[in-house]
């Protein structure tokens, strides 16, 4: 049986909002074609060898999923009898486990838990009916994540390649207090321009995830190195030799990380630990110098990038506390750190006229609904609003 993904080998990724056009950056630099961004994603076509780098080495894609049948879908029966039409030992033994997501758009079907409910059941009284077993369901960790997007009563059946969010890197085996998503720490490194000539610092590191994906970006480490299982290993076409070499051509062009070219620092202690611990989940982490320290204690950081996301909102809790770190935080910034470039992540907009600085530009970076801003301040001496 022939796939919609082995007919057209045309992909579709997920994206975060505002994340687009860097999507569309690697998409162009891996050499894949017909790349056509939507609300939330990219269409593409791409060769098995290019679905298997995007997998290893994107920062910003959230999943990659592969199109196995669509069809005309009004109610859960017909999509259940659908479903059960494909030969699932193509892509599942008895042994492996699996996970339905579901996403509906103007559609009659109402629920997403129904319709990835009917899915499974679909699948599993397939595997039942023929041998009298079926595998098991895995919410959190399957061999087999499988999406359906049902829209205007048309349904498209997936396979996630990607066998998970792409954002679990895999260093993050601890969090601090609200963590930065990995794919938006990486946006925001790209965004600074931030290219290993001169030092990074930021001085409220937190659980160290912007400083981590820094690390990645100038060590050319793969953004999925860590990770133990991706999904196309399920797909029926997966090939051993292509991934390895694919893997191994990757990794063999990481490179050492010099130390203290990039340094973070907390005023909590807990954070730096978490930061620490989690950094020895990573080559070349060693050479990251993480420390406790009040920014206020910082004696100076000329010539350095700046990249920083500091508390704001709900998670330090107070707004008129978020307001008093935010006008200290701009008066460190002037007084401490000439010649040097600042990149900002305001997780809420408001807080942006408390620093008391003019910047350079201000660009909208979406995180976990929150309308955030990412802005650039360059810094001189005598800096003002």
């Amino acid at each position: 049986m022939m796939y919609q993904y082995q007919e057209t080998e045309r992909y579709f990724a997920q994206v975060a909002p505002d994340m687009q056009t860097f999507v569309v950056d690697e998409l162009q630099e891996a050499g894949v074609e017909d790349i056509k961004p939507v609300y939330l994603g990219v269409y593409f076509k791409a060769t098995q060898k290019q679905l298997y780098i995007l997998n290893y080495t994107s920062r910003m894609i959230i999943r990659i999923l592969a199109p196995l049948i669509e069809f005309p879908c009004k109610d859960p029966d017909e999509l259940y009898e659908q479903v059960k039409k494909i030969e699932w030992k193509d892509f599942l033994s008895l042994d492996n486990t699996l996970a339905v997501f579901a996403t509906l758009a103007n559609s009659d079907m109402k629920h997403t838990q129904y319709a990835s409910r009917r899915v499974k059941d679909a699948v599993v009284d397939w595997f039942r009916e023929k041998f009298g077993r079926r595998p098991n369901v895995d919410p959190k960790n399957p061999d087999l994540w499988l999406n359906v997007h049902i829209e205007n009563n048309k349904a498209l059946l997936s396979v996630d390649t990607s066998g998970g969010s792409l954002h679990r890197r895999g260093y993050r085996k601890q969090q601090g207090y609200a963590p930065m998503q990995e794919t938006l720490a990486a946006a925001i490194v790209k965004m600074s321009g931030w290219d290993g000539s001169t030092p990074l610092y930021d001085p409220m590191c937190g659980s160290g995830t912007l400083l981590f994906e820094a690390m990645m970006k100038y060590c050319n480490i793969p953004s999925a190195y860590l990770r133990e299982h991706f999904g196309f290993y399920q797909l029926p076409d997966f090939n051993r030799s292509v991934w390895d070499k694919v893997r191994k051509d990757a990794n063999n062009h990481m490179k050492k990380l010099p130390y203290g070219l990039i340094s973070g620092s907390d005023i909590s202690p807990k954070a730096i630990q978490v930061a620490r611990d989690n950094a020895k989940n990573l080559p070349y982490s060693q050479s990251i110098r993480l420390e406790v320290k009040d920014f206020n204690q910082i004696h100076s950081l000329k010539n350095t990038t700046i990249i920083t996301n500091p508390p704001y909102g709900i998670r330090l809790g107070e707004t008129e506390e978020v307001k008093i770190l935010f006008k200290q935080f701009g008066d460190f910034l002037k007084q401490k750190c000439t010649d040097s470039n600042a990149f900002i992540y305001f997780g809420e907009r408001e807080f942006l006229k408390e620093i008391h600085l003019r910047s350079t530009w201000k660009k909208t970076l979406a995180n976990a609904g929150l309308d955030g801003r990412l802005a650039k301040f360059e810094l001189y001496e005598g800096s003002e609003k």
